[in-house]
């Protein structure tokens, strides 16, 4: 039984898909950028699908859109990196988000893999592609960390549909 201040329970289905939507974005995630080289250069994609999976062995996931048009290139790369962001990063959020094949900014390397790595993320997680599984209307990617990085610092926060800082 609902109580009485709780909204109402809705089957997730077509009807709700904005309400359902609007519920997932109550849990606040972390952003990230994905970079992957691709057939037409390499790509970039701006996420919060990004989750650990296991220490032993190091496996990460996230998950990409089968509707986006870089869907194809993150599926198939071989190799790809997580970056984490943190809170000064929430241009490089939005140019990612937009322009997914825009690496003319400083500071950017390219790994021995091909996979161009971004600077100042609070994480960087360098990976091997390890599994692709289906996922409804996206795919879930497992990649194998190869090597990792971190820094201290605060985080940047997607939440209700907007990026955020993360507050005490």
């Amino acid at each position: 039984m609902t109580h009485p201040t709780e909204p109402p329970s809705f089957i997730p289905d077509a009807g709700n898909t904005r309400a359902f939507r609007d519920a997932l974005g109550a849990f606040a995630t972390g952003v990230t950028v994905i970079t992957a080289p691709g057939a037409q250069g390499a790509v970039g994609i701006t996420a919060n699908s990004f989750a650990s999976l296991s220490l032993e062995p190091p496996l990460v996931l996230w998950s990409p859109a089968r509707g986006s048009r870089r869907f194809d290139t993150f599926v198939q790369a071989s190799h790809f990196a997580i970056h984490v962001l943190g809170a000064a990063q929430r241009d490089l959020a939005a140019h990612f988000a937009r322009h997914a094949q825009a690496f003319d900014l400083p500071g950017i390397d390219t790994n021995a893999q091909g996979v161009p790595v971004l600077p100042g993320c609070l994480a960087v997680f360098e990976c091997a592609r390890e599994a692709v599984h289906a996922g409804g209307d996206h795919a879930i990617v497992v990649g194998r960390v190869l090597a990792a990085r971190h820094r201290k610092g605060a985080p940047l926060v997607f939440h209700g549909g907007h990026f955020g800082g993360f507050g005490d």
